[in-house]
């Protein structure tokens, strides 16, 4: 891990900066997500990945702790970005090594997977839900720079506070939809799957609707972080809606069931 951790090194001062996120259409611009209440921002890319990790810890039962830890060390470890590449075989958003016993390659580039694993070994850590960030991650990870995953803290406790809020549009993101080919039905599944996988039971309908009962604000956040990779349109929660264009407002609409609509 010398040549990575000698990388962090050097980036330690480094703020969180907005990247661009391209997407296949001729159409994709840069995309960023702001945290109500912070002047944290985040692209879209790295919105998603976190929301994918609180939602994670949440299906687990876990307390927001563990989804600010988590957040913090994918902050050290790939600026919560899904690497392909790191040093030695090191990959993924935790940078987790297959050669280690963490999975296979594909698995812990999987972010579902890999944030699984690292939360198997989080809570096998004797006092990590009070212990000092840095110290519970390091006793997982096992770096060459064990302080550095403190500095990510006030990041990871603002991002998390808003991944997993009950309160309406504390996560917005903004970008330009992509055209829309013909088949918005393989469309709608796809997303609709994607739902199921990490943020509740979705129900796909025609017409590009997706609803997902019995789910709150957590799992309409997570929709917002995703909503640039999955081409989303609008999604709306207990009198609220987002839409790309707009961010957050107050809206109309069935107060109990979020619901997700892709573009038409």
């Amino acid at each position: 891990m010398a040549l990575r951790a000698l990388l962090v090194l050097l980036a330690v001062l480094v703020a969180l900066v907005v990247v661009s996120v391209r997407g296949g259409g001729s159409s994709a611009v840069a995309t960023d997500c702001t945290v109500a209440g912070s002047d944290l921002r985040v692209s879209a890319e790295v919105a998603a990945n976190a929301a994918t990790i609180a939602a994670v810890a949440r299906s687990r039962g876990l307390p927001p702790r563990a989804t600010v830890i988590a957040l913090a060390t994918a902050q050290q470890e790939s600026r919560i970005r899904n690497l392909d590449h790191g040093d030695r075989d090191s990959l993924g958003l935790f940078q987790q090594r297959p050669s280690q016993g963490w999975g296979s390659e594909a698995q812990v580039q999987d972010p579902v997977y890999a944030t699984g694993k690292f939360l198997d070994g989080l809570v096998e850590v004797p006092g990590w839900e009070t212990g000092r960030l840095t110290e519970v991650a390091q006793a997982v990870q096992r770096s060459g720079f064990p302080e550095a995953y403190q500095q990510w803290e006030p990041m990871a406790t603002a991002l998390a506070g808003a991944l997993l809020s009950d309160q309406p549009g504390r996560l917005t993101c903004t970008y330009r939809p992509d055209d829309v080919a013909d088949s918005i039905d393989p469309r709608t599944a796809a997303v609709a799957e994607a739902l199921r996988r990490e943020a509740g039971p979705a129900e796909p309908h025609l017409g590009g609707t997706i609803t997902v009962p019995g789910e709150g604000w957590p799992a309409a956040s997570w929709a917002v972080a995703h909503a640039s990779r999955l081409q989303l349109a609008s999604v709306r929660y207990a009198g609220w809606e987002w839409t790309a264009e707009s961010g957050w407002a107050e809206s109309s609409g069935d107060p109990g069931v979020l619901t997700v609509q892709l573009p038409l």
